[in-house]
């Protein structure tokens, strides 16, 4: 008697999820190898910028603690994220260890708070129709937001940033604004924006954990082939003192904002 085997049925789809799984991370590893800053070529002065929002905020994931801060994918080599905080604002929910695994984001501070342009510049992508879901704060979150990260990094771009803004701001620099609620968004591709012009309200879309926003400054309009650029902040930190840079995490600064424009002088 011959016993033979046929590749058909569940062994055929085991054998294509392995494939799939590993051309995904053969993807990714080609993504960071390309996006990686050039060897021996040093990293550029920070562009100083004002933040895109006020009130106090606490950094996480910042580039004053590690670099990459995230990864050099998606030219998030710099990139930074923040959640609002401070007494003028409720306190965020703890991290659930136990119960429960998701909340609603409303429940967040950072969720509506206003996002503004950094700088005058040209919007040359814009997306605000992706939902906010609950929340990831919880160890059986976390696993989904790892397995929800990967599917979504093998489709567009959108799935990860969620809603976002993306700016030319000139001189080859561009700032992307990621994780915005849905329906906030108040321009389009196109337009022109002055520097402190609403562009939207934080949110929780995406490839998001909790509301907050993920912001990064990037020398192409394409997070799929930039690289990312450095940047700082002008900000109070919590004993008030003025600094430039960029925080570290957990730490809480207030944003100084820029000084108005002379009378009469127009926005670029």
């Amino acid at each position: 008697m011959v016993l033979t085997v046929s590749l058909g049925g569940p062994l055929a789809l085991y054998l294509a999820s392995v494939a799939a799984l590993l051309a995904g991370l053969a993807a990714q590893w080609a993504l960071v190898r390309r996006q990686a800053p050039r060897a021996g070529v040093p990293a550029p002065d920070p562009v100083v910028l004002p933040a895109p929002f006020s009130g106090r905020w606490t950094a996480l994931n910042s580039p004053a603690s590690k670099v990459p801060s995230h990864t050099h994918a998606l030219a998030q080599t710099y990139a930074i994220d923040v959640v609002r905080s401070g007494p003028d604002a409720p306190p965020e929910p703890p991290f659930a260890w136990l119960w429960p695994p998701v909340r609603r984001p409303e429940r967040y501070p950072s969720f509506g708070e206003l996002l503004t342009a950094p700088a005058d510049g040209t919007v040359v992508a814009a997306h605000g129709r992706s939902r906010d879901h609950l929340t990831r704060m919880s160890p059986v979150g976390l696993l989904l937001l790892v397995l929800e990260g990967f599917a979504r990094s093998q489709g567009a771009s959108r799935h990860l940033l969620g809603n976002h803004v993306i700016l030319d701001l000139g001189d080859g620099r561009y700032a992307v604004l990621a994780h915005l609620r849905r329906g906030s968004l108040r321009v389009g591709v196109g337009e022109r924006v002055a520097a402190g012009q609403p562009l939207g309200e934080c949110g929780n879309s995406g490839n998001s954990s909790h509301p907050h926003l993920h912001y990064q400054l990037m020398d192409g309009p394409d997070v799929r082939t930039a690289r990312g650029l450095p940047f700082a902040w002008h900000h109070r930190d919590a004993t008030g003192a003025e600094r430039t840079g960029v925080p570290a995490n957990t730490e809480e600064f207030t944003p100084i904002p820029a000084a108005p424009r002379p009378a009469g002088e127009r926005a670029g």
